[in-house]
């Protein structure tokens, strides 16, 4: 695309002072006349990033602005903005920084401020803004349109880091997501010494490619923030506020949402392994907060983080889709919104809820998110592992298993140096096998079970530790007698040792939870050894049909490592933690009357 660039987009940079005086690198891309089918004027498509908007200098160019190779042939005016406080804009950089609310400063003030500057200094523009970014620029995307400048007309936060501790990049129900933050923060995301355009990249390694055998060697979260573990300033605010307090409350940008104007499309993936639950809450918050807004939807689709964006999207990992699912939210779903709203083009109208179904492998239009033909219904545990839609009539039932932190229950069956994107879908088995996971399955459904909405785990527990987490994963097995239709079935990868999906144990989602956020988020409370306890919790959205033939399975275990930090289970501040504090710990899960346990689904009426 350099040469493409090259030849129909003229590079500008710019210093754009803010109303305080700091100023912000953004670099302008215009279409050269004559190079595009469409004459103009343009509308503004930009994006805003923590992460460059290298390469620097007008003779250099490759803007970080969009991936649409139909949006950029389209022709428009491309625009990449240094937030404040990184490369080389001035100013102070804060960890997702807080929403001022009209009261000072803020993401919104600046792309307020970048917007009237934009209008009023480049010429042939047709006086519409649109912005998107995905990740953090997704959380700039959203932060962008609080209160936003009228000539935003369209916006697509995309995956937004949106509630950083609240089942968001860096805690999930209480637990630190520990691989992904640490490597992220020790490898490269550090404060910088702005401005700069040429900021050094952190020279840590862990030295091996089994990161499960890295953590356990370091040990505690503590060794982490140390020189020796790679730690900066960021990834120490991240492990040193373990419970949901102020740092991480005023960063929750969903909180702020309003004064929306733009129409608002958040895109998100079923199986994006860090901003998983940002576009579902960008999307409500808008709905509640902002409710005169031009138009707000949701998209999701079967992919890891930023996969829309990239490749055709037709599988992850073993597991397939059926189709170039990626390729056709680009070219059906994104162009067509900016198109629209920026350019004016005709377009069929937008469901509230454009989401893709997996299991079934189809794209469903919906009137509301989730789609208001579901209803809860309980799945819960029976004796001798099974899992049944009737609740248990036995006065004792329960199961046990022993946790033991020096032999954590892996993430992934096979060795990884990081957080592979495919884990969110793999093969359940391998777990299945030991002893301390609990795993619950129905008999062959005689009918599909479709279900779409968030997952609500109702856990009946004891344990002999004061602390202990509880993974549940939902997972679909797959037929002994599957017909994959893919001849290169357990051949993918060259050299690889085969998989077959007859029996597959797809994982549809996982997640922890720590047992002293039981019942506040803010004041952690001990277990008390030996007494039966109510753990309920939300797991993130799903959209996934378990087809006929296929059965429902359930597994509980209470580590998850190194996706997840360890738990001591002892009740005390795992930050501060000893090497000598982890203790191995009973783990008992009853599913018996009066003390039931399973898990609560939203199920679609066919």
């Amino acid at each position: 695309m350099v040469e493409y660039f090259k030849t129909h987009y003229a590079k500008h940079e710019y210093h754009i002072a803010m109303r305080d005086g700091v100023k912000l690198f953004t670099a302008v891309y215009t279409p050269i006349t004559g190079q595009f089918t469409d004459a103009g004027p343009y509308p503004f498509l930009m994006s805003r990033t923590p992460y460059s908007c290298a390469p620097y200098g007008e003779d250099k160019v490759m803007p970080r602005v969009v991936g649409n190779e139909g949006l950029i042939r389209s022709g428009y005016i491309l625009v990449c903005q240094d937030v404040r406080g990184r490369w080389d804009s001035e100013g102070v950089w804060l960890e997702m920084t807080p929403a001022k609310d009209g009261k000072g400063v803020d993401e919104s003030t600046d792309m307020f401020d970048t917007v009237e500057w934009l209008l009023k200094n480049v010429p042939a523009n047709n006086g519409k803004v649109g912005i998107l970014g995905i990740s953090y620029p997704g959380f700039y995307a959203a932060a962008s349109i609080i209160d936003g400048h009228r000539a935003i007309k369209a916006a697509s936060p995309q995956a937004p880091v949106t509630d950083l501790w609240m089942g968001d990049d860096a805690y999930h129900g209480g637990a630190a997501m520990l691989e992904q933050n640490h490597s992220f923060y020790a490898e490269g995301f550090a404060p910088q010494k702005n401005p700069t355009t040429t900021e050094p990249r952190s020279n840590f390694d862990t030295g091996t490619k089994d990161a499960y055998a890295y953590y356990l060697k370091m040990g505690t979260m503590g060794a982490l923030d140390t020189p020796a573990g790679g730690t900066n300033p960021l990834y120490h605010d991240q492990v040193a506020h373990a419970t949901y307090d102020d740092y991480w409350k005023v960063r929750n940008i969903s909180a702020h949402m309003h004064g929306v104007k733009a129409a608002t499309m958040e895109v998100g993936g079923w199986f994006d392994a860090e901003d998983l639950s940002g576009p579902v809450k960008i999307f409500h918050a808008i709905d509640a907060q902002s409710p005169a807004s031009a138009e707000n939807v949701l998209v999701e689709g079967p992919w890891v983080h930023g996969g829309w964006s990239r490749g055709d999207g037709r599988t992850l990992g073993d597991v397939s889709f059926g189709s170039a699912t990626a390729a056709f939210y680009r070219e059906k779903i994104e162009a067509p919104f900016f198109e629209h709203w920026l350019k004016g083009a005709s377009w069929t109208e937008m469901p509230k809820a454009f989401v893709f179904e997996t299991g079934s492998n189809v794209w469903k239009k919906y009137a509301s998110w989730p789609p208001k033909e579901v209803s809860a219904k309980m799945l819960y545990f029976r004796e001798g592992g099974g899992l049944s839609w009737s609740a248990p009539t036995e006065k004792v039932g329960k199961d046990e298993y022993v946790s033991d932190p020096a032999h954590p229950v892996p993430f992934t069956e096979y060795t990884t140096d990081t957080t592979p994107q495919r884990y969110m879908a793999d093969d359940q088995r391998f777990a299945a096998r030991r002893p301390d996971v609990l795993t619950y399955v129905t008999e062959p459904l005689t009918e599909d079970v479709t279900v779409a909405g968030p997952l609500m785990p109702k856990l009946r527990i004891a344990s002999t530790g004061t602390d202990s987490d509880f993974v549940v994963k939902l997972i679909d097995v797959y037929p002994e007698d599957f017909k994959s239709g893919d001849e290169a079935q357990g051949k993918r990868v060259t050299g690889a040792a085969p998989v077959y999906m007859q029996g597959y144990e797809q994982l549809v989602r996982g997640e922890p939870m720590r047992a002293k956020f039981r019942n506040s988020w803010e004041k952690p409370e001990a277990l008390m050894p030996g007494k039966v306890t109510t753990v309920d919790f939300t797991m993130q959205d799903v959209n996934h049909t378990f087809l006929k033939g296929h059965r429902i399975m359930v597994q509980v275990q209470s580590s998850w490592f190194p996706l997840v930090d360890r738990n001591p289970q002892v009740f005390e501040d795992i930050y501060k933690a000893k090497p000598e504090d982890f203790k191995k710990a009973t783990e008992t899960v009853f599913h018996q009357a009066g003390a039931a346990s399973g898990v609560e689904l939203m199920v679609l009426a066919h």
